[in-house]
């Protein structure tokens, strides 16, 4: 009785979902509405849009499930590095690239550098963005088979098409509105949750009384490998994600410079602070019901609170998983689809229209949930997921991007080297390389593959732009690419 009192009230979210991004889908009327809700956010809406981002079944189920069983150490890659990208890009990205009125980052790799750099760049990061909507994906199913024992094949299916809806109508616009509600509910919910929870428990001293020796340690010991897994899980959100396309439409659609930058650097303090509410929820469930740890971690969140919890609590926390799902599922899921109408097929018609691109946008969005759909049915670990989308644009993106903005000798040869030797390189790292070397094994098999690609990209970068210069191309500033 009491689950299907719940099944009711996700069915009732999930329908107001859709009704919100139907509402949003009346303001889109330009390619420039789709894309970046014509940039017209204020600061709070702006945040609440970074915000979510990445704050889905990555930070409410992956991370917690981490540092239940890792500790600190476990999520350093999540929260940690999220939070330390949002602060980046406000630092970095938002001022130079605001003004320019581009739809996406590949824009810029072609007034910057030229054509051969926009296409290349689209390609890698189009399919940068299949593994971490899949997760959410996912994500989205067990949550379902949790409450209603549904098969989680049809989960993925219904999943998919739900966020396909909402997202095929209505773009930014409906990403937006729906990300600024569901972060309300994604922050009552998980509050009252933790709150439960530590009463529960007996307070903060008695959770940290119990913790096993090292548990809160954030330093790695003074061990090569260590020090050097530490360091690249920092990088791999922290500084692969920053070449992202669903974080740069979001800092474009603020309605000015200094709200963009401002929305980054709040955003960031956002997603620190509430991104540890799972992980203390999970840390408490860990003392309260160490068995279900036993069993699935990813789980153990959703598995608490249905056997341990009373219907209001359930629903409050059903609430915000789908709320944070939902909101970072439906912005990546539109990110590759801009690239992909406006860096890989508007290049092929020089005489298409704003409705046509947009049409063309809104198709390629349906094609980007047909093949995550397709991976979400085959993969399911989330964490691993996620940590593949983020590795991919780090050791592809990243050096020409920065390069780019702030080199002034950088070329599009040295660009186009960065990103095709980072990629091979990571590649072949990862065939080579065993994914679990022995303790006594040398250092360079302890480097993780990512590293490798990163490293590769930045000495593709310079030796390229060096062997190779060109004239530098000033980037004309406000003009529409």
């Amino acid at each position: 009785m009491q689950n299907g009192i719940l099944l009711s009230f996700i069915e009732l979210y999930l329908l107001g979902t859709v009704a919100i991004g139907w509402w949003a889908s009346r303001r889109v009327k330009t390619t420039a509405d789709f894309v970046v809700a014509g940039k017209k956010l204020p600061l709070f809406m702006a945040s609440c849009a970074l915000f979510a981002t990445w704050f889905g079944s990555e930070t409410v189920m992956g991370a917690s499930s981490e540092f239940a069983q890792h500790g600190l150490l476990g999520v350093i890659e999540d929260p940690f590095g999220a939070s330390l990208c949002l602060l980046l890009v406000g630092w970095l990205i938002a001022r130079p690239l605001y003004s320019l009125n581009l739809y996406t980052f590949n824009d810029f790799f072609r007034i910057r550098f030229n054509k051969k750099a926009e296409v290349i760049s689209a390609f890698f990061m189009v399919p940068s963005y299949f593994s971490w909507i899949a997760a959410q994906l996912v994500a989205l199913a067990i949550v379902l088979q949790a409450v209603c024992g549904l098969e989680r094949e049809w989960g993925v299916l219904i999943c998919t098409l739900f966020v396909l809806v909402y997202t095929y109508i209505g773009g930014m616009w409906s990403v937006t509105i729906t990300d600024f509600v569901q972060t309300i509910v994604i922050v009552i919910g998980l509050v009252a949750l933790a709150t439960d929870m530590v009463l529960q428990v007996g307070g903060f001293e008695k959770m940290a009384a119990a913790a096993p020796a090292g548990f809160f340690q954030f330093f790695p010991e003074a061990k090569t490998g260590d020090m050097i897994g530490w360091v690249a899980a920092w990088m791999t959100i922290g500084l692969g994600s920053i070449p992202q396309q669903d974080v740069f439409q979001r800092v474009m659609a603020a309605k000015s410079e200094r709200t963009a930058v401002s929305a980054c650097y709040t955003s960031s303090a956002m997603y620190l602070s509430i991104a540890f509410l799972p992980l203390i929820i999970c840390y408490c469930g860990r003392m309260l019901y160490p068995d279900l740890l036993e069993k699935d971690p990813q789980m153990m969140i959703p598995a608490m609170v249905l056997q341990h919890s009373g219907l209001g609590m359930q629903i409050l926390f059903f609430g915000a998983l789908l709320s944070a799902i939902l909101s970072t599922c439906s912005g990546a899921m539109l990110a590759p689809a801009t690239v992909m109408g406006e860096n890989l097929i508007r290049p092929l018609f020089k005489t298409m229209t704003d409705a046509q691109l947009l049409r063309i946008m809104r198709w390629s969005v349906v094609g980007v949930a047909i093949v995550t759909g397709g991976m979400a049915m085959m993969r399911n670990n989330i964490y691993e997921l996620v940590g593949e989308s983020s590795a991919l644009s780090l050791v592809s993106l990243f050096s020409p991007l920065i390069a780019g903005l702030y080199w002034r000798s950088a070329s599009a040869t040295g660009a186009i080297i960065s990103m095709i030797g980072g990629m091979a390189a990571w590649l072949a790292a990862l065939w080579l390389l065993p994914e679990a070397p022995e303790q006594n094994a040398s250092v360079w098999l302890h480097i993780p593959p990512m590293l490798y690609g990163f490293a590769a990209g930045i000495t593709g970068m310079i030796a390229g732009s060096l062997i190779w210069p060109e004239r530098r191309v000033e980037i004309p500033v406000g003009e529409q690419p």
